[in-house]
């Protein structure tokens, strides 16, 4: 019986909308085009730019691509849904969403451990780092952050694909995630609770621990050094990772890991804007304010720009 009521979802109902859903449109739309300016502004810097050929700029790219897909696998839909009078999305779509999403969020946990250990081995291991982080190194590292998110999303996509839901189908949300589904199915979730925990474990908190030893290692390999020029260079090229992992790894917390209960569904939908559609568009401007080489990168681009825009630039 299970089974067939599932057969007969063809479509979510999504009631996280408010009633000032232009306003909603408006406002996703410029995080969203905030969100692929950014990020796409580091991809760009760090192709052209030679002083950002580094393994660390190499693992910053992967991450703006990363936040390019967090934003372009919800808000799109989101955007649409903004000017329906009823937001829907099918019952495949939302599986799919919830895939690529899943996805993204695991391979991120992963590149952030990496570029943790990339910035120890820079600062307490420099006469090895060439060889710690090689350019084969780096891409196979790069490649399985992107595998592990993939592999730990399709778990999480196949538990979900059983789940039956009575009745019309509806979704506390603006999208589709783990928690929201987890709550309007009908079926027993258990498996699927399980699996989240899990994954909250080693997906989640393992990464978090890699990168909190890293920066424990690094803390007092700075503090050993004679010289105040040195720590200070040191300290910038970890402050801006530091801050988005700080952010990255508490919205995550609080929207897969906090009670089934005690939270309205307005709290919920603020928590997962924060994690998937906000943070993705903060990161790069981070990146930009936190770090010298980015800035310096920046400034140089523009003034290349201008330079070429100069009445007198082709004399």
């Amino acid at each position: 019986m299970a089974g067939e009521n599932q057969t007969h979802v063809t479509e979510f109902m999504l009631l996280g909308f408010s009633h000032s859903r232009p306003f909603l449109f408006v406002l996703f739309l410029a995080i969203y085009l905030a969100t692929l300016l950014g990020n796409s502004a580091i991809l760009a810097l760090v192709s052209l730019d030679p002083h950002l050929h580094s393994p660390m700029y190499f693992f910053l790219s992967h991450l703006s691509c990363l936040d390019i897909c967090y934003s372009s696998v919800t808000v799109p839909k989101i955007l649409v849904n903004a000017l329906r009078p009823q937001a829907t999305i099918s019952y495949r779509g939302c599986l799919a969403q919830m895939f690529f999403l899943m996805g993204c969020a695991g391979a991120e946990c992963a590149l952030l451990a990496v570029m943790a250990y990339d910035r120890y081995a820079a600062i307490c291991q420099p006469l090895r780092y060439t060889h710690a982080m090689s350019r084969g190194v780096c891409v196979a590292a790069a490649a399985s952050c992107w595998l592990w998110g993939m592999l730990d999303s399709a778990v999480h996509t196949l538990l979900a694909s059983r789940l039956s839901f009575c009745g019309a189908a509806r979704l506390q949300h603006i999208f589709c995630d783990v928690p929201p589904l987890l709550r309007a199915a009908c079926s027993s979730t258990r498996p699927s609770e399980v699996a989240l925990h899990t994954a909250s474990v080693f997906v989640g908190l393992s990464p978090f621990l890699l990168v909190v030893v890293s920066y424990f290692c690094i803390l007092a390999t700075v503090l050993g050094m004679p010289v105040a020029s040195g720590r200070r260079k040191a300290f910038s090229t970890c402050s801006a990772h530091l801050v988005v992992v700080a952010l990255y790894f508490a919205t995550a917390n609080l929207n897969y890991n906090r009670p089934s209960s005690g939270y309205s569904p307005a709290a919920d939908t603020l928590v997962s804007a924060l994690y998937c559609i906000v943070t993705p568009m903060l990161n790069p401007l981070i990146y930009s304010l936190r770090n010298q080489e980015v800035r310096g990168a920046l400034w140089k681009a523009l003034r290349g720009r201008d330079m070429l825009s100069s009445p007198g630039s082709n004399a």
